[in-house]
């Protein structure tokens, strides 16, 4: 089958390799030239026999946006369209419908897989009409991993999206877990073996997972995970799942706190834990570090009468 992707990189450039190792034809357009097949998405789409399809692979936001908008204009009735970025599903109607309006097809993709989809296959969850994902099956079957599994079409358009979202949220969750077990394991004075511990972890229990596989291959790497400085940004997914939780009110401790956890990674003195040292030395006479580098001793400080 022929294929059209906009964004080459480390993700929609091994995409392109794994369909083109699978006998596929593809036709790339990046912005770097010396990675790009074409000089434009104009050239993109005169290198395709109709009915084209053409998969996105370009960040969130206003880049998908922009390059959603631009196919509408140089794609003709009956082409497709994917969107195989991590796009919020919210924007998703928005383009289905922008392209539909000109006759042309829309599909929303979830990927998973990372820089490891290439040899190992991604995980596809799809989003639009059936019949657009019947048309796209050939792709769909070259991209997953071998086996029944790997691949659903989740639903309508949005539907892709949204449980890619969720499925990001999960990770985050599972990851924070990851954390915090070895924070706890690695500050106990009887465990002298923590890499050792998390190693046998990977048969016979109930958390073996491929997060823990690359846990163990981390800790093979860095043991002590001195390289590492303990800072964690995060891609938006697990924001736009949190928010999608209260929209439909569905509780998410675990996501929510994983979340959390990661934007008091980006503080190197936590605004809101000098406040709670303020305060325990307030009322309790709790001695607290000074950023000067001397201690304070505890307040001795009469409540206000009331």
């Amino acid at each position: 089958m022929e294929l059209g992707i906009i964004g080459l990189g480390k993700m929609g450039g091994n995409m392109a390799e794994r369909l083109r190792r699978g006998g596929h034809t593809v036709v790339g357009y990046d912005r770097d030239p010396e990675v790009s097949d074409v000089g434009s998405v104009e050239e993109l789409v005169e290198r395709l026999s109709p009915p084209r399809a053409v998969w996105v692979m370009v960040p969130a936001g206003k880049p998908t946006a922009e390059t959603v908008h631009k196919l509408g204009e140089v794609l003709e009735e009956g082409d497709l369209v994917v969107d195989g970025g991590n796009s919020h599903y919210v924007d998703d109607r928005k383009h289905g419908e922008e392209l539909a309006a000109k006759g042309i097809g829309f599909l929303d993709c979830g990927v998973s897989g990372g820089v490891w989809g290439l040899e190992n296959g991604y995980a596809l969850m799809v989003g639009g009409d059936e019949d657009d994902v019947k048309r796209l099956m050939p792709i769909f079957e070259t991209l997953k991993p071998e086996g029944e599994y790997g691949f659903v079409h989740s639903g309508k358009i949005g539907a892709g999206h949204f449980v890619k979202m969720v499925h990001n949220g999960i990770e985050y969750a599972m990851m924070q877990a990851f954390g915090e077990g070895y924070e706890l394991i690695e500050a106990s004075d009887i465990v002298t073996n923590v890499p050792e511990t998390f190693l046998s972890w990977q048969e016979g229990t109930v958390i073996r997972s491929w997060l823990l596989d690359l846990l163990n291959r981390a800790l093979a790497n860095d043991p002590e995970l001195d390289d590492l400085r303990g800072y964690a940004n995060d891609s938006g997914e697990g924001r736009w799942t949190v928010q999608a939780a209260v929209d439909h009110a569905v509780p998410l401790p675990a996501i929510t706190a994983s979340l959390f956890a990661r934007f008091a990674s980006r503080q190197d003195d936590s605004p809101t834990m000098r406040v709670v040292a303020a305060l325990r030395n307030q009322f309790g006479g709790h001695a607290v570090e000074s950023s000067k580098g001397a201690d304070s001793p505890g307040a001795d400080v009469n409540p206000p009468s009331v």
